[in-house]
């Protein structure tokens, strides 16, 4: 019996009506396992992901099969997303018994949840023997099976293992990783690494927050380069907005079509700081861009954000998004069909499959002529509209707690420099969702689909992701109520997921066991929740002025202080929030009787250091500590700039703020 159609998880309710019978995540399985003495087969994926689509289709959905799922195991369904906790055992299992790992995962298990063989994707002939293998060696050889279940959980234990060395993050380890983003740095196409090659938004986060705080005009470069070169890449939608999940290639030119809900929010943040500190007119337009995208492709009915689009339309990747130069034609007629081709880099040769092209922007757009400019924006359109018109890729909209986090923030720092109503309403609407739904009895859910809490319990990456954005909400709205809800969730991630040296672990120390107790502090294709932990702890201290915040916050970063400034590709925001730290970061409190268009707060959004709090509002606003006794100036404006709770003179003048601001 198949026990996945209640799910509240669209991936498993993907494989709700394969012939195997499935059970979700629960006790209630290793139960049957142990009843039936039969390994368990634990089978983890997500709904946007391309192989497992194809392992469902070729494996899950195959009768022949489905009997031997059946009659030799109990099998078990993890939407990664719902339980990243479960997820994060298990891939290390995976990695150290093959050196790699992914999705689909698949791992045979003893019905006490120990891994004993691990693998990814296996076409269906492979698979069918794997089980046929495993349910052998399992009747006949069960000692050596046991002898190997414990064998990697003693390894994936040391590789989870806290109590490991620390030591501050100094200013000298900050500029080791920024010098070692330098070496690994692709000078020709941008990013780091090659194929295939992922947007590292979260080191462009630090190595801006580096050349503010050094000047290096070394890592702006790097920055600047490596931003043209996605947008202008197919990895970006160049008629919709929006980032794939990463380029197959080298070269940003064709994506594996995913568009996941974080790496945009992080993309977002990215791009707005770049067109902060540069005034850069693409930057500007793709941080526009991708914050519509969020809201208006990924939004949900009840107010919160999908989790992402699948790569897959009707079973083929690239389905919605590739064009020939005949179909440019045909929607534009001859003249403006060769214009596109033109523009978006779309031959006869092709750069996709069957001759198709993944549209590239290879002209520039934002600094031209208005008559060129407004003839891009007819011929987008214009693409767009044929193009709603094809089938288009499922969505995952289930609203997972620390990427709502993440897109709150991002939609905050875009809305403290464009004043855009659109984007403050998205984050508002967003942050209510997860105060009002996610948070249950004062802990946090992990996800909510159609406006239903789901049973999973919120990891440390929630508290931390969901802290840091409800510390941004209260820094657009001056309520306090978003400042109260911040320190509610850091004290349980202090009570409850605290390590003994200083770290944090991911799970609670009440939530469920599994066969090890994960505690990941590197920064993958999401914050770390260390590291997310931490930007929150700052960003509450610098609020408040309470210490004990920044203290753990210091001693969180010293085990990872370590590994900063040798595997700096893993630990981009824990350096960011290294460089708030030493930036101060500054808390800047504008006290008005006008807010909006106050030139002051504007000054201060533009010019803010790596990490400042900024606050605006009346003298001593109920419920915002940074205007608690700060009167105006002679009945103006005052801004005043203090770091690490050392306050400049207040100031008038907007020159005056820039000038504290820079250090002068």
């Amino acid at each position: 019996m198949n026990r996945l159609a209640d799910a509240t998880s669209p991936y498993l309710l993907q494989h709700a009506e394969n012939p195997v019978d499935w059970w979700p995540w629960c006790e209630e399985a290793f139960a049957e396992a142990r009843r039936r003495d039969v390994p368990v087969i634990i089978s983890v994926g997500y709904a946007a992901c391309h192989w497992c689509h194809v392992m469902a289709h070729e494996s899950f959905e195959n009768e022949s099969v489905a009997a031997l799922m059946n009659g030799d195991f109990v099998s078990i369904k993890v939407d990664r997303e719902e339980r990243p906790d479960v997820d994060a055992v298990y891939m290390t299992a995976t990695q150290a018994m093959t050196g790699q790992g992914g999705w689909p995962m698949t791992v045979f298990a003893t019905p006490d949840g120990t891994p004993f063989f691990c693998g990814t994707y296996f076409p269906r002939d492979n698979f069918r023997q794997l089980l046929q293998s495993v349910a052998t060696a399992w009747r006949d050889q069960r000692e050596a099976v046991l002898r190997q279940g414990a064998a990697v959980v003693e390894a994936i234990g040391g590789a989870q293992a806290v109590g490991g060395p620390s030591t501050p993050l100094e200013a000298t380890l900050l500029d080791a990783a920024a010098a070692q983003l330098a070496e690994e740095y692709d000078e020709t196409n941008g990013g780091f690494g090659g194929a295939p090659k992922f947007p590292p938004h979260m080191n462009l986060l630090f190595l801006l927050r580096h050349h503010q705080r050094t000047g290096s005009d070394r890592s702006l470069e790097i920055v600047r380069h490596t931003c043209e070169a996605m947008a202008r890449g197919g990895i970006y939608d160049q008629l919709a907005g929006g980032f794939a999940r990463y380029s197959v290639d080298g070269h940003w030119t064709v994506p594996h079509f995913e568009k996941m809900l974080y790496d945009n929010a992080l993309l977002l943040r990215t791009y707005t700081q770049l067109w902060r500190l540069t005034g850069d007119p693409l930057a500007a337009r793709i941080a526009a861009e991708t914050a519509a995208f969020l809201i208006d492709d990924l939004g949900t009915p009840e107010g919160g954000l999908a989790s992402a689009l699948d790569a897959d339309t009707e079973g083929v990747e690239g389905l919605t998004y590739s064009w020939t130069p005949a179909q440019l034609t045909e929607v534009l007629g001859a003249e403006e069909g060769g214009f596109a081709a033109d523009l978006f880099a779309v031959t006869e040769t092709g750069s996709f499959e069957h001759g198709t092209s993944v549209l590239r922007l290879a002209r520039d757009v934002d600094d031209v002529d208005p008559a060129v400019a407004a003839r891009w924006e007819t011929v987008r359109a214009r693409l767009r509209e044929v193009r709603d018109t094809r089938p288009q890729p499922a969505r995952d909209d289930k609203v997972v707690a620390s990427w709502n986090g993440l897109a709150v923030t991002a939609l905050v720092e875009h809305t403290a420099l464009t004043g855009d109503p659109v984007t403050a309403a998205a984050a508002t609407r967003i942050a209510e969702v997860l105060a009002q739904r996610h948070l249950v009895d004062g802990r946090l859910r992990r996800v909510s689909r159609a406006g239903v809490v789901g049973a999973p319990a919120g990891v440390l990456e929630d508290y931390g992701c969901v802290a840091e954005a409800f510390c941004a909400m209260h820094q657009l709205t001056g309520e306090g109520r978003w400042l109260e809800l911040a320190g509610r969730l850091l004290d349980v991630a202090l009570e409850r997921f605290a390590a003994p040296d200083g770290g944090f672990y991911d799970t609670a120390d009440d939530a469920e066991r599994l066969v090890t107790r994960p505690a990941d502090p590197t920064d993958n294709a999401t914050p770390a929740g260390r590291s997310a932990v931490v930007a929150a702890l700052v960003a509450y201290t610098a609020l408040t002025g309470e210490t004990r915040y920044r203290e753990a916050a210091e001693a969180a970063l010293a085990t990872v202080a370590p590994i900063v400034g040798r595997h700096a590709r893993f630990t981009g925001y824990s350096a960011a929030v290294g460089e708030a730290l030493l930036s101060g970061p500054y808390e800047i409190a504008v006290v008005t009787d006008q807010p909006v268009g106050d030139l002051l707060i504007a000054a201060a959004h533009r010019h803010a250091p790596p990490g400042a709090v900024i606050v605006a509002g009346r003298p001593d606003q109920p419920g915002v500590p940074l205007l608690a006794d700060r009167p105006m100036v002679e009945g103006r404006s005052t801004a005043y700039a203090c770091r690490g709770f050392v306050c400049e003179r207040p100031v008038t003048e907007v020159a005056d703020l820039v000038g504290q601001l820079a250090g002068r």
